[in-house]
């Protein structure tokens, strides 16, 4: 018989496996390794998203200066593409990359193999680089209706990063700094098989979400959806269609659940998969920082809300840095909430302020 979960459970076990439950963890590394990436978004409307994050798991104990130290000293942490790994994981990374560029990319790539080789020449020669330092001596134009037309050095590293012959170093200021890939990774790399590395990936996606549709999904920002064939296969009363459980999380329900308030980024795995988050939680969210003023429900960069087990609303926010201030235009609250739920929601407000600096002012 196919194991059947209810509701509460299910919400519980993707609570947990995303850290957002009471027991917080107690550095930043683990914070990364249980989530698996960090996704890098620059919208500073709050905060950037990797911080908003990192603080909505690790709360005031956590300070930006921890990621660039992680990153940038310590190499415990890796930025790569448009994410940010635990570095123990960079050789799964590595492995599935090269296979993921799309078929036009590679051609272009091999229509310029002499600027291909020019770009690591100067690398080895005076790396780390930001992309502005290297000459562009492109044979063919990278040719797009978007930012990146004809930007062919900025193309040629990222794609030289996604191959694994270039890896990011650091940043100088809001700039990524390049150099060769052997300078930045550790010199004991074993990449596995692209079929063992799928597999890792995939279990290690499942435990980081705890529950998840089977299958595998591209999403338009580059991440990965879905569970695979990972875990135990189950359903959710009430929801149709067929889950996958991660069996570490399922034996852990066995242990309580302590609920607390968090505010999420928009980015945030626990809401990512949209289509998820409505089907577990009954979670209706879009970003709507491109849709025009007068169309938005719920605000420019609205914070979803999480409370125990459940997304309870969003919170309509921006931060004015310059001034300290911190304008809270709305808390949306999808359900009638308790007293309870408004005053842990409140703190979490507070707390957020507390750690970006700023007071609060309500529009």
């Amino acid at each position: 018989m196919t194991l059947t979960l209810t509701p509460e459970q299910a919400r519980r076990i993707a609570v947990r496996a995303q850290l957002l439950d009471a027991r917080r963890p107690v550095s930043l590394v683990e914070t990364v390794d249980q989530l698996t990436l960090l996704q890098i978004d620059p919208t500073k409307a709050i905060a950037p998203s990797a911080d908003l994050v990192a603080w909505s798991r690790l709360g005031d104990a956590y300070d930006h200066s921890d990621l660039t130290f992680a990153l940038e000293q310590e190499r415990s942490l890796v930025e790569f593409s448009s994410f940010i790994f635990p570095m123990d994981e960079i050789e799964t990374v590595l492995a599935l990359s090269p296979g993921r560029i799309h078929p036009t990319a590679v051609e272009w790539m091999e229509a310029n193999k002499r600027f291909r080789t020019q770009v690591l020449d100067r690398l080895r020669a005076d790396g780390p680089l930001v992309a502005g330092e290297i000459e562009d001596t492109a044979e063919v134009p990278w040719a797009s209706t978007g930012w990146t037309n004809d930007k062919n050095v900025l193309r040629m590293i990222e794609l030289l990063n996604r191959m694994g012959e270039v890896a990011i170093a650091g940043r100088r200021g809001k700039l990524r700094t390049w150099d060769l890939a052997e300078r930045v990774y550790p010199s004991d790399l074993r990449l596995p098989s692209p079929e063992d590395a799928l597999r890792v990936e995939t279990v290690r996606r499942l435990a980081s979400l705890g529950i998840a549709r089977p299958g595998r999904k591209d999403s338009s920002g580059g991440e990965v959806l879905g569970a695979g064939d990972a875990g135990v296969p189950c359903t959710v009363a009430g929801v149709d269609g067929e889950w996958r459980v991660d069996p570490e999380a399922l034996a852990a329900l066995e242990d309580g659940f302590a609920p607390r308030a968090a505010l999420l980024s928009p980015f945030d795995r626990l809401v990512y998969d949209r289509d998820r988050a409505l089907d577990l939680f009954g979670f209706e969210y879009v970003l709507e920082m491109y849709k025009p003023a007068a169309k938005r429900r719920w605000g420019y960069f609205a914070l979803p809300i999480l409370y125990g087990e459940r997304l309870a609303g969003k919170l309509d926010a921006k931060v004015d840095h310059k001034k300290a201030v911190m304008n809270v235009f709305a808390v949306h609250e999808d359900f009638g909430w308790t007293a309870e739920i408004g005053d842990a929601v409140e703190a979490e407000i507070e707390a957020l302020a507390g750690w970006l600096g700023v007071e609060i002012t309500h529009a």
